[in-house]
């Protein structure tokens, strides 16, 4: 059973539905300690001074804002504390918006919420009716101490809600300079026309385990082997300078290549399975020879 990360409760006008928050993801990072090299001992972090080179205790640490080049502001905890948002234990739903709407960009984290005890009834009333609205509620709450943004939305029968970047935590795209050489340039009615055809032949409904993280597999896979005594060779990879590709006959190709792995029985090509994890593919070959190789000594 997870644990609930937050209870409250979501403000609805004068309606309060009783919830709880679980955490709807769980990123799977392969993580590394620091170890020195020439003993293996794990690397412990100190605080030291750049000024004297003393190791400084946790007691003496205070926070600072720089202001200016090797110029800070000292903020205490007490006064920051009597900034901190007043922790309600409630989601407050400030207004209804369309889910077209809302940029992704300002999506940060993702939190499954259920109704605690007592409030079932209020969390499907207001579930069934932002679905039948085809609305997602914008509203604050405060977690871990710091005020949140956040968009609370309807999804297979269940809400979920998603903390969000402020509108000044989002960078504007007209900052990068690489962007106004797209004044100068223009794509033809063909080009286009076959850039369509070629995103019309690779739609597919989303199926999100389809996708593999295969870097995280072969990382996983090179502990694997080296933990059981294997000895790893690396093999250096040679980078091949980038050539500016013809747009023509990049998306002929592109087309001709979809269309011949969609050829045979004239449907759509279908969604490549999931790759066998490595791991796996190594245990079946090395079963397959160990049967050529008793198949060998029967036969002589």
């Amino acid at each position: 059973m997870p644990r609930a990360i937050w209870s409250g409760a979501i403000s609805f006008g004068l309606v309060n539905v009783p919830v709880k928050l679980y955490s709807a993801t769980s990123p799977k990072t392969v993580r590394f300690n620091q170890l020195h090299a020439s003993d293996g001992g794990r690397l412990r972090q100190k605080r030291v001074c750049s000024i004297d080179g003393e190791e400084v205790p946790f007691e003496q640490i205070v926070k600072g804002y720089e202001v200016a080049p090797d110029r800070y502001v000292i903020v205490t905890q007490d006064e920051l504390d009597a900034l901190d948002p007043r922790a309600t234990k409630t989601i407050d739903i400030e207004e209804f918006v369309d889910l077209a709407d809302i940029d992704p960009v300002y999506y940060d984290s993702a939190y499954h919420i259920a109704p605690a005890t007592g409030g079932a009834k209020a969390y499907r009333l207001l579930l069934s009716a932002m679905e039948e609205a085809g609305k997602v509620a914008i509203g604050r709450f405060v977690l871990r101490t710091r005020q949140q943004l956040c968009a609370l939305r309807p999804s297979d029968g269940v809400m979920v809600l998603s903390t969000m970047l402020f509108g000044d935590e989002v960078n504007s795209p007209q900052r990068l300079d690489e962007l106004e050489a797209l004044g100068d340039v223009e794509a033809n009615e063909r080009e286009v026309v076959m850039a369509r055809q070629l995103i019309e032949s690779l739609s597919a409904p989303f199926e999100p385990t389809r996708f593999r993280d295969d870097y995280r597999e072969q990382v996983l896979e090179l502990i694997e082997r080296k933990a059981a005594g294997e000895e790893v060779a690396v093999q250096p990879v040679a980078e091949q300078p980038a050539e500016v590709p013809d747009l023509m006959a990049a998306l002929e190709a592109s087309l001709a290549n979809v269309r011949a792995d969609g050829e045979g029985d004239g449907a759509a090509a279908a969604p490549a399975p999931a790759p066998e994890p490595a791991a796996r593919r190594r245990r079946r070959a090395a079963a397959r020879g160990s049967r050529r190789r008793a198949a060998a000594r029967t036969g002589s």
